[in-house]
C-alpha cells in the first residue's frame, strides 16, 4: 500500500511540473496586461515636492516680491505697490483655472497652425480629479492638481512681475482690467509655445527649463510697453525718488531667493538628479551675480551698496532660470556674471539715455536678464562648458534657436501688451490723475497709510 502511495505522489509531481509552464504562460500574460492596462499612480516623493515648490513659487509673490518691489517705491506708495501684487496673483489665479490652464496646457492641442499658439479642452478644469495625472520628463506622473497649482504660480508671478515698470502712477482698477486681457492674450499662448507640447518654440527645440521666455523676457518687455503707454512719473528724472526701504528691499530680496528654488528645481517635475543641478544652478549664478554687481560699482567710482546686491541677487536669478536644468553649475556662475554686468549697464546707462520710466527695473533686469540667460543657455548647455548636452545639436543651431524663442516672445508681448494696454486706457484710463499721484497711491487708490 506504501509502495502505491508513493508511486501515485511521483506520477502527480512529474505531471504538475510538466504543466507547469503551460499553467504559467497565460497568467504571466494575463499579469502583464493587468499591470499594462493599470493607470500610472504618483510618486509620493515627487507629488510632496511639488506641492513643497508652488508653495515656494508663492513664497515669491507674497511676501517676497510685493516687499522686494514694496521697499524700493517711495514711503506714499508702499501699500499701493503690495496691494497690487497681491491682487494680481489672486486674480491671475482664478482666471487660471477658469480658462487659463486649458489654453496654455489643455488636453486639446489644436491642429496646424492654431495648435503652434494654444492648447483647447476642458474649461473650469472639467474632467480633472483627484485621480488625474500629469506626466513628468520621465515614466513617472505627477497629481494633476498640483502640476495645475505649480504652474498656476508661474501666471501668477509674471503678471504681477511687470508692475515693477509701472509703479507709483498706474490705477488699481486699471490693473484689474489689464491683467486678464494680457494673460489670456500674451502669457497663455507663450506659455503653450515654450512648455507645451505642439508649441511652436517647443517643437522647435528651445531650452527653457523655467521660464527665461515665459516669465522673465515676457514681463520685462510687456513692463517697458505699458511704461511707455503710461508716461513717467511726476517730476521723473529731475527729481530724486530713491527707494524708503532697502531694509523691506534686502528682505523681499532673501524671501525671492529662497522660494526660486521652488521655480527653478521645482521645474524638473520630479525630486531627481535635474532638480539637484537646477539647485546647484540656482545658488552659484545668484551668488555670481551679486558680487558682480557690487564690484562693477566700486569699479565705478561708487561704493558697493545693498540695492546693488539685491539688484545683482535678480540678475543672477534671473539668468540662469532658463538653465536651471540646462547648465553645470560653472556655466550658471558665467550667466551670472555676464547677465549682472549687462543689467547693469541697462539700468544704470541705458535708461537714463533713452529716457523712459521703468520705475523699479523689471524691464532692466527681468527682461535683459531673461535675454542674456535664454540666448546664453546655448551655450552653457554645451558639453565642454560641463553642460548636460549630448553635443548632437551644434551650438550654432541652438543659438539660432534660442534667438528665434527671444524674439518670438519680445514681439508676442510687445504687440499683445501694446494691444491690452489700449483697450484699458481707451475705456477706464491707465493712470491716476496728477492729485492723487502727488498725495501718492496708497491714500488715494486705497485709503490708507503704511507708516504713521
Amino acid at each position: 500500500m506504501k509502495r502505491i502511495f508513493l508511486n501515485l505522489a511521483a506520477l502527480l509531481t512529474g505531471a504538475v511540473v510538466l504543466a507547469a509552464p503551460a499553467l504559467a504562460a497565460p497568467v504571466a500574460e494575463a499579469a502583464a496586461v493587468a499591470a499594462e492596462a493599470a493607470p500610472a499612480v504618483p510618486n509620493p516623493g515627487n507629488n510632496a515636492w511639488m506641492m513643497t515648490a508652488t508653495i515656494l513659487v508663492l513664497l515669491m509673490i507674497l511676501p517676497g516680491l510685493a516687499l522686494f518691489y514694496g521697499g524700493l517705491t517711495r514711503s506714499k506708495n508702499m501699500l499701493s505697490t503690495m496691494t497690487q501684487i497681491g491682487a494680481t496673483a489672486c486674480l491671475a489665479m482664478l482666471i487660471w483655472v477658469m480658462w487659463g490652464y486649458s489654453l496654455a496646457f489643455g488636453d486639446t492641442v489644436y491642429e496646424g497652425t492654431l495648435g503652434l499658439f494654444i492648447s483647447g479642452g476642458s474649461y473650469f478644469l472639467s474632467g480633472t480629479d483627484a485621480s488625474s495625472t500629469a506626466a513628468t520628463f520621465t515614466d513617472e506622473v505627477i497629481s494633476k492638481y498640483v502640476f495645475i497649482s505649480f504652474q498656476m504660480t508661474f501666471a501668477a508671478i509674471t503678471a504681477a512681475l511687470i508692475l515693477g515698470a509701472t509703479a507709483e502712477r498706474m490705477k488699481f482698477s486699471a490693473v484689474m482690467a489689464f491683467v486678464p486681457i494680457w494673460l489670456t492674450i500674451v502669457y497663455f499662448p507663450i506659455a503653450h509655445m515654450v512648455w507645451a507640447g505642439g508649441g511652436l518654440m517647443f517643437e522647435d527645440g528651445a531650452l527653457d527649463f523655467a521660464g527665461g521666455t515665459v516669465v522673465h523676457i515676457n514681463a520685462g518687455i510687456s513692463g517697458l510697453v505699458l511704461a511707455y503707454l503710461l508716461g513717467k512719473r511726476r517730476g521723473y528724472p529731475s527729481e530724486p525718488m530713491p527707494p524708503h526701504s532697502l531694509v523691506m528691499t534686502m528682505i523681499g530680496t532673501g524671501l525671492l531667493w529662497v522660494g526660486w528654488f521652488g521655480f527653478n528645481a521645482g521645474s524638473a517635475l520630479e525630486a531627481d538628479g535635474s532638480a539637484g543641478l537646477a539647485m546647484i544652478n540656482t545658488f552659484v549664478a545668484t551668488a555670481a551675480g551679486a558680487l558682480t554687481w557690487m564690484v562693477i560699482e566700486r569699479a565705478a567710482g561708487h561704493k558697493g551698496s545693498a540695492l546693488g546686491f539685491c539688484s545683482g541677487v535678480i540678475a543672477g536669478l534671473v539668468a540662469v532660470t532658463p538653465a536651471a536644468g540646462n547648465s553645470g553649475p560653472f556655466g550658471a556662475i558665467l550667466l551670472g556674471i555676464v547677465a549682472s554686468a549687462v543689467c547693469y549697464v541697462f539700468v544704470a546707462k541705458v535708461k537714463a539715455k533713452f529716457g523712459y520710466d521703468d520705475s523699479l527695473d523689471a524691464f532692466g533686469i527681468h527682461g535683459i536678464g531673461g535675454i542674456v540667460g535664454a540666448i546664453g543657455t546655448a551655450v552653457v548647455y554645451q558639453p565642454f562648458l560641463g553642460g548636460p548636452g549630448d553635443g548632437s545639436t551644434a551650438l550654432g543651431v541652438q543659438l539660432g534657436i534660442q534667438v528665434f524663442s527671444v524674439l518670438v516672445t519680445i514681439a508676442w508681448a510687445g504687440i499683445g501688451t501694446l494691444i491690452a494696454g489700449f483697450l484699458v486706457k481707451l475705456t477706464i484710463g491707465l493712470r491716476v490723475d496728477e492729485e492723487a499721484e502727488v498725495n501718492g497711491l496708497d491714500i488715494s487708490e486705497h485709503g490708507e497709510r503704511a507708516y504713521n
